[in-house]
This record gives structure tokens, sequence and C-alpha cells, in this order.
């Protein structure tokens, strides 16, 4: 597959370092470099525990190939036991076969359905046990947000203890905003890679519903950020007169 029509783990892991570097040198005591830092962490052992997922179960499939040789050896047994002269009492034995022929074939069927949806069960619950992770760095991500009120920079005369106190410049928390968007998109991005190599239906609606909290999560940012380049943004000549 071409490198432009998948993700690649590395880049998305090395785009994550240097928005950790950018918000360190930007917010030193912030601890959403952290945050960060964890995605990283995570983004390191996203590509690994997707392709171990993804990866076929050597035991089920081991099952399925003697099931399927016993199958046919039981097949070449009936075969080669099998003794047929129409209007002799061995026409009993023939349908006799044939009825064990189909109990040798339900069996089988049976087998091959149980070891295949066995091992898409197994694959399945590891992606969602895996996907969760990103679910709840969202949400950590959107806390940090949370508290980034546009509200504090037209310096009302709130009580100190009343709400988290700002000491941003309009310049910083939009910075501070965009980062936290920034985390966002690649926390989905990361969450898409278990899609990208599992293309289980139960899966993809999960990767999904990671990439519908991002961006609703980002949607809310960047609203906080077009109200702060709005309040930041220089009153008209023609307004003051």
């Amino acid at each position: 597959m071409s490198s432009y029509q998948a993700l690649d783990a590395a880049k998305i892991v090395e785009t994550l370092r240097t928005l950790e570097a950018r918000i360190t040198r930007r917010f030193p005591a912030a601890d959403l470099a952290a945050v960060c830092r964890a995605l990283i962490e995570i983004g390191e052992r996203t590509h690994g525990n997707a392709e171990a997922t993804a990866a076929p179960n050597w035991a089920l499939r081991i099952l399925v190939y003697v099931t399927v040789a016993a199958g046919l050896a039981a097949f070449a047994y009936l075969a080669w036991t099998l003794d047929v002269h129409v209007g002799q009492t061995e026409v009993f034995g023939f349908f006799e076969g044939i009825d064990a022929a189909m109990h040798i074939t339900v069996v089988v069927g049976a087998a091959l359905l149980f070891a295949t949806s066995v091992d898409e069960r197994i694959k399945r619950r590891r992606a969602l046990r895996e996907l969760h992770v990103f679910r709840s760095i969202a949400h950590v991500i959107d806390m940090h947000q949370l508290t980034k009120d546009p509200g504090s920079l037209l310096g009302d005369d709130r009580p100190a203890g009343a709400e988290p106190r700002q000491t941003m410049t309009p310049s910083e928390l939009t910075r501070y905003l965009d980062y936290c968007s920034e985390m966002l998109s690649l926390t989905s991005k990361l969450a898409a890679l278990y899609a990208q190599v599992l293309p289980d239906a139960v899966v993809i609606d999960a990767v999904n519903e990671i990439e519908n909290l991002a961006s609703s999560c980002s949607r809310k940012i960047w609203q906080k950020i077009s109200i702060v380049e709005s309040l930041a943004a220089p009153v008209p000549a023609a307004s003051m007169r």
C-alpha cells in the first residue's frame, strides 16, 4: 500500500514529539505538555498493538486445518469403504454412508464457523480495549481546555476564587487552545490505525465515535478561538467617534 494511502504511526508520533516541544517551549509550567508526552507513549505502542491485534491466531488456524483434514479423511474413508450393489441389501449401506457424510459435513462446518467467529471476537475485544484509551485521553485534553475561558480577557470584577484565574494574553490563550485541538486531531489519527489494520464493522464504529468526540471537542475549541480573536481585534476608528 502506498505511503499516501495509509496512516504511518511513526509519522504521527514524530508530529506529536514536535507538538510536545512547542508546548513545552511556550508553556513550560502547563500540564498540557505532560498529557502530550503520555499521548506519545501511547502512540509508540499503538502500531505494535494494532498489528498484534490484527495478526492471525495460529492456534485457531491450526484447529481449522486439523478439522478440515479430519473431515477430508473421513470422507475418503467413507468413499473407500462404500460398496453399492443396487437391488441387494448393500444399498442400505449406501444410504448409511450418505447419512454419515452429511453428519461429517455439519460437524466440520460448525467447527469452521466456531473457529472463525472466535477469532473475530478475540480481535474485536482487544481492539476495543485499546481504543478505550484514546476515548479517555480525548476527555483529558478536553478538560484542559475547559477552564480556558475567553471571558477572562474582558477583565470583569469577579471575586477571586470564584473561577480559575487566567493569566494568559489573547495570543497565548489562542495558542494553548490550538495545541489542544491539534492533540485531539492526532488522538483520532492514532485510533484510526486500528480501523486501518482491522476492518471490522464494530471496530470501525468505535473509531468513528472517537473521531466524532475529537471533532466535537475541537469545534468547541475553535469557537473559543473565534471569540478570543474577536475580543483582541482592534476597534475600527469610525466606531470610536
